[in-house]
């Protein structure tokens, strides 16, 4: 199950917004401040947020800026009902997904969660991905680092070990241990797994 979080300290906004949006397949958590929300050890584990732009105490600006240095953090919807445009501005270069005045369109807000709920899948997916790869990375000893850097600009293993000054059995064993420990088979996989780590699909 997907989970969201209205993030707002008008209560009749936060409780209006759990009831629209709770469903079977999506739960739904309220919280009257973002310092509440960041007090939440469960607080990482969310698929959408929904915050108010203009809070007590920390702002939704500043809650996004709070969020950007999360190793990942999901797609955001900001709300308000004093909308201007320096702070749309500022929340898109935080990378909110929409800024909506209220009162706004319940069709509207539902299919803006709907779509932020499937970026977040999709993002969350390359995130995990490239953590892998990263940590597969950090496996290789220095002279496989030497080796995979050769693979990936196209020598051969004959180049290789000219490269290097090493035998050519010498860089089989290492280009072996390589595509082990990356888990592929080919240089054109070993490339495309690297090239995962240069894929950020946006914040994530």
């Amino acid at each position: 199950m997907q989970r969201l979080a209205v993030i707002d300290d008008d209560l009749a906004v936060r409780q209006s917004l759990l009831w629209l949006l709770e469903s079977p397949s999506l739960a739904v958590s309220g919280y009257d401040s973002a310092e509440a929300f960041l007090a939440d050890s469960a607080a990482a584990n969310f698929n959408c947020l929904i915050v108010d732009l203009r809070m007590g105490g920390m702002s939704g600006i500043m809650l996004l800026e709070k969020l950007a240095a999360w190793p990942y953090s999901p797609p955001v919807l900001m709300l308000t009902a004093h909308g201007d445009v320096p702070h749309a501005v500022a929340a898109f270069k935080q990378g909110v997904v929409d800024f909506l005045e209220k009162p706004f369109d319940d069709q509207h807000l539902l299919t803006l969660v709907e779509e932020c709920l499937a970026r977040d899948s999709e993002s969350r997916e390359r995130f995990v991905r490239r953590r892998q790869v990263a940590a597969a990375l950090q496996t290789l000893t220095e002279r496989e680092r030497e080796v995979m850097q050769l693979i990936l600009a196209g020598l051969l293993n004959k180049q290789i070990a000219e490269e290097l000054a090493i035998s050519m059995k010498t860089v089989e064993v290492h280009r072996a241990r390589v595509f082990d420990k990356m888990g592929v088979k080919s240089a054109v996989e070993l490339a495309g797994l690297i090239g995962i780590l240069d894929d950020k699909g946006g914040k994530a």
